[in-house]
């Protein structure tokens, strides 16, 4: 049959070709309307400035309209020629069942039985023509598939279902170097990390949003994301692992936090901090190490703050993990977790406290930023205070005594309470206030201590208890001073006044543990035993 050039074909001004327009049309509904029924002698000629694939699959739809509708469709050229078939409208309606669209569509319905190697290499094909495998819907189901095949080997053993085509009805199978590769990690749930680290960013990023819709093991997901950015950043640019960096965070945002960890999260932070990532990825870096605040370390805290600034270390960011523990942990937030960052925090204060570039407004803020219920003892952060004052001594009494009401009093012990009587460096109210604290706590120590007396003590205990006071612990008497407080006076005659009192208080407050003890010794000598032989209580009175 002989075979006339009356078509010539612009592809993309890649290439031009010359074709039999009879030939070309029958298979194509496209050119078909184009042309109509027209089949002269006359040449025409068509440019076409978008072709999916270029002029490389254009020439592979020409074999196929010259070979009578017969084409190798494989995985390395099914999304190309899907694409092409639509594009030249390669329909049924036109060329019965020899059509393109038909043939490709049904190889893509057998994604599922597709070898692991195949899945990767349309994948990869996919890659280099991502806008086309997008639209036509190729790669989502691919991505499906290849999930569908990660999901299958992590509940079956790999080996038994890649050692070759047809072992199963899911004909797994593997190449040589996918062979050898999979046989020193058959036993780790990583097997397939290398095979997959080769994708684009944009490609794992849709490949994680298809894990998680499938309910993968998110467990699994972190660690792949972590691998795929230590393997991407070997050989990548600046603006590539930036890109890199993006993708990996926000794929680590869609999973539960407990699914990776503190010391993974403040890794990815030490990278990112040379880097210009977007705002938003650098928010959800930090909402993340936030929520898992009580895991860090205070070596996980000392971060060097940003360049230009003088402060040494940055204070800020530690103040937005503190913003993102209360605000994320909700709930979650028991005493426990509360307790161990407070611990932190009053480390990590005592560690900042000595920058002589720390100004007071972020000092304040860390001394502030968590709630009074987070902390046992006030006694670190007391240090910690003073240190800073000593280091900050231009501070105004207004700047120090914003500082000193921050302390919760109450909770400080005694030796601090001590110490806070004897330190010039805090103003005089911060000291009177220690002391109305301290005589606040004693009182409801001897309203303790009397309440439990009249609930558990007849008059004979009460003599007999009074006259073994006398006999141990003699006549002496200790009274707190109940006067009026004149802090207008001198500073140095008030601190040394107030250190009497406290020594007084410290004393007093060891006659009551006294007493405690004697009172749960006389208890205890009341109370009966209820096995053994039988004895008679002791007498009480006489």
């Amino acid at each position: 049959m002989a075979v006339c050039c009356d078509l010539e074909a612009d592809i993309n001004g890649e290439e031009t070709f010359l074709l039999d327009k009879k030939i070309i049309c029958s298979f194509s509904g496209r050119l078909s309307k184009l042309f109509g029924k027209s089949t002269g002698a006359n040449r025409n000629k068509v440019i076409f400035n978008d072709f999916p694939g270029g002029a490389e699959n254009f020439e592979l739809i020409s074999r196929f309209c010259y070979n009578k509708g017969e084409i190798d469709i494989n995985p390395s050229n099914i999304s190309l020629l899907y694409s092409a078939a639509e594009f030249m409208e390669m329909s049924k309606s036109v060329s019965g069942n020899c059509n393109l669209l038909e043939k490709t569509k049904k190889c893509i319905e057998e994604l599922g039985y597709w070898t692991w190697p195949d899945l990767l290499v349309a994948l990869k094909h996919c890659q280099e023509m991502q806008q086309v495998a997008t639209s036509s819907g190729i790669l989502e189901k691919c991505l499906d598939s290849i999930v569908g095949r990660l999901a299958i080997a992590g509940e079956a053993s790999p080996c038994a279902s890649t050692s070759s085509p047809d072992s199963s009805g899911l004909r797994l199978s593997c190449d040589t170097r996918s062979t050898e590769s999979l046989k020193n990690s058959f036993s780790r749930a990583n097997w397939w990390f290398e095979d997959l680290s080769v994708l684009s960013p944009n490609l794992v990023e849709m490949l994680v949003k298809s894990m998680v819709s499938h309910k993968y093991n998110q467990v699994i997901i972190s660690r792949f994301l972590l691998y795929y950015q230590k393997s991407k950043f070997f050989t990548a640019s600046s603006d590539e692992k930036r890109q890199v960096l993006e993708i990996v965070i926000d794929g680590l945002y869609t999973l539960d936090p407990s699914c990776i960890s503190c010391k993974s999260l403040f890794g990815i932070l030490r990278v990112v901090l040379n880097l210009n990532i977007s705002k938003s990825s650098r928010n959800k870096l930090e909402c993340m190490i936030g929520s898992q605040m009580d895991q860090a370390t205070l070596d996980n805290l000392l971060i060097p703050s940003p360049y230009g600034t003088s402060y040494l270390y940055d204070v800020n960011l530690v103040l937005r993990f503190l913003k993102a523990f209360l605000r994320e942990g909700g709930w979650r937030l028991s005493p426990t977790r509360m307790k161990k960052v407070a611990s932190l925090i009053d480390l990590y204060i005592a560690e900042v406290a000595p920058d002589p570039f720390l100004r007071f407004s972020k000092f304040l803020a860390l001394v502030v930023a968590l709630p009074d219920s987070a902390r046992d003892c006030w006694d670190e952060l007391y240090h910690a205070i003073d240190v800073y004052l000593e280091v900050h001594a231009g501070l105004s009494e207004e700047e120090k005594l914003k500082i000193c009401c921050a302390l919760n009093y109450e909770k400080l012990s005694s030796d601090a309470y001590v110490h806070l009587s004897q330190n010039a460096k805090f103003p005089s109210k911060s000291s009177v206030q220690a002391l109305v604290s301290q005589q606040l706590k004693l009182k409801n120590l001897l309203q303790g201590t009397k309440n439990s007396k009249s609930d558990t003590d007849s008059p004979c205990k009460l003599n007999e208890t009074r006259g073994k006071a006398k006999k141990g612990e003699g006549s002496e008497q200790i009274v707190l001073y109940s006067g009026r407080l004149d802090i207008s006076g001198d500073n140095e005659n008030l601190r040394a006044h107030l250190q009497g009192m406290q020594w007084r208080v410290i004393e007093l407050e060891k006659r009551c543990k006294k007493m405690q003890t004697q009172m749960a010794k006389l208890m205890k000598s009341k109370t009966p035993t209820t096995h053994g032989t039988a004895r008679s209580l002791p007498r009480l009175c006489s």
